[in-house]
């Protein structure tokens, strides 16, 4: 829970600290970027980074100010639980090319196919009821006790991983046999070369980059935009401000003219409340890492093969770092110093930053600005929100909505 040493053991891989995720996640979701580590991070990295990196984001930006907009156009006068449409925002694609405006089913799904849709285009329609049958089972394989025995959720989760691999090396096979050429994420993935490297990811790699990015930022976007509408319900001024910033930028655009990557970087205070709010509402609440050797840290000697909890939620709420720790001030993060300081860690730190930082970011800001530029809301009331162990409301999170 030591600010200084949690910065140490974070960024001091080489010296003996790597990857320490549960069993049943290593089992099930392969060599994802979290628990590879040397040469093969650094490749499975860049290729993440050329897939979900500020580039993209700047040429994505278009197609997700068009998405939040059919997301949020029918919600006036009606009852939303914010945590359930909020899920739709954390699955908006990852190479958005269209969006199928007849899809009939519902919003977390939705969500989960149009992402699908980005790896798959032309093969989707085909394979995709499957697929998700396979990957709902796995997704809760991964947060499991590893008990490999049949009827538990851990042999449920390893099982269909086993069929999730089957069916894209599968799907891998047709593309390479097919003469024809698709924009899509997969289409990436089996012709690109790291160019720096002339590193070509093989067939096992490229299923565990497909399974991590469909897996990733799942709960982490959704989380926080839900809790953003939450402290900005409770705190007022921090919601006029946010709207004076936002109906700024409006003003000066055509009625449909998309949001751009100025723009984005013009919303301070939108980018502050997002901090804020991940730094209060702690999605992730630490990493782990495992010694390959005996180690001291801070005069405790650690025997090789021991794992450390860095407990970054912890850091958080410093109140040497964050003044009033659990008060909600998102004007703490306006002059930037905070964002760049040595123990701001929510995104992690050094080559373990996360890839798809400026993406999560981009996504939760593009939906606050068209939400509090179009509605006003209150909350139904009477239901609990959790922080801890994870944050969520075990009975949703209602709110009325109506036009401004």
């Amino acid at each position: 829970m030591d600010p200084e040493l949690n910065r140490y053991i974070l960024l001091n891989e080489k010296k003996g600290l790597i990857p320490g995720y549960p069993k049943s996640m290593v089992d099930i979701l392969g060599n994802n970027i979290a628990a590879v580590y040397g040469p093969t991070h650094k490749y499975i990295r860049n290729n993440l980074l050329s897939l979900v990196g500020t580039p993209l984001v700047k040429n994505l930006l278009p197609k997700l100010d068009e998405y939040m907009r059919i997301l949020l156009s029918d919600w006036d006068c009606k009852t939303i639980d914010i945590q359930d449409k909020t899920m739709e925002v954390s699955l908006i694609f990852t190479f958005f090319d269209r969006i199928n405006h007849d899809i009939k089913s519902n919003v977390s799904e939705m969500a989960f196919l149009v992402q699908f849709k980005q790896i798959a285009e032309a093969e989707w329609s085909s394979i995709y009821d499957r697929f998700k049958t396979e990957f709902d089972k796995l997704y809760v394989g991964t947060i499991s006790l590893p008990i490999y025995l049949p009827g538990t959720n851990y042999h449920h989760g390893f099982k269909a991983r086993i069929n999730v691999t089957k069916i894209l090396a599968e799907l891998m096979e047709r593309r390479r046999a097919s003469a024809a050429t698709c924009d899509d994420m997969l289409e990436h993935l089996l012709r690109d070369v790291d160019t720096s490297t002339t590193y070509k990811l093989n067939d096992v790699e490229i299923i565990d980059q497909i399974v991590t990015i469909l897996y990733s930022g799942y709960e982490t976007v959704s989380t926080t935009s839900m809790m953003a509408v939450k402290y900005l319900h409770d705190h007022p001024e921090a919601l006029q401000q946010l709207r004076e910033e936002n109906f700024a930028i409006r003003n000066r655009k055509k009625a449909e003219e998309p949001l751009d990557w100025d723009d984005l970087k013009s919303m301070k205070f939108t980018r502050s409340v997002v901090y804020e709010t991940l730094r209060l509402a702690t999605v992730i609440n630490g990493v782990l890492r495992k010694t390959t050797d005996d180690i001291t840290l801070n005069g405790f000697v650690i025997p090789k093969g021991w794992r450390i909890y860095v407990y970054t939620r912890e850091i958080n709420y410093d109140p040497i770092l964050y003044p009033e720790p659990f008060k909600f001030n998102p004007w703490r993060w306006l002059d930037g110093k905070l964002e760049s300081h040595n123990y701001f860690l929510v995104f992690g730190g050094g080559t373990r930053l996360c890839p798809g930082k400026e993406l999560g970011v981009a996504k939760v800001s593009t939906f606050l600005h068209y939400f509090v530029t179009t509605y006003r809301w209150e909350e139904v009331g009477g239901e609990e929100i959790v922080k801890f162990p994870r944050v969520e409301a075990p009975n949703g999170y209602h709110i009325n909505v109506k036009k401004i």
